[in-house]
């Protein structure tokens, strides 16, 4: 049986960090809640692909807001930021 409600679904709900207006990609490093934990092993992973294409040196204890925004610069030197 298919009911119909004027209440949305809890899909439906909105969602704060959805549409044009947010994006986690926006927000600035610095003010992430967890920037000061480890880096990820997928930031880790792309991080020292970067590195070596661009001939930088790794650094394996970059934080995750450090890796980062060293991952932008990296991406920006080798030409995949654009």
């Amino acid at each position: 049986m298919n009911r119909k409600t004027d209440a949305p679904a809890a899909h439906d709900a909105e969602n704060p960090k959805a549409g044009d207006s947010f994006s986690n990609r926006d927000k600035d490093p610095d003010d992430w809640v967890s920037g000061d934990e480890k880096m990820t092993g997928a930031q880790a992973s792309y991080l020292k692909t970067l590195s070596e294409e661009a001939h930088e040196p790794f650094d394996p204890e970059l934080s995750k807001a450090e890796a980062s925004k060293r991952i932008d610069a990296l991406k920006e030197k080798t030409g995949r930021g654009t």
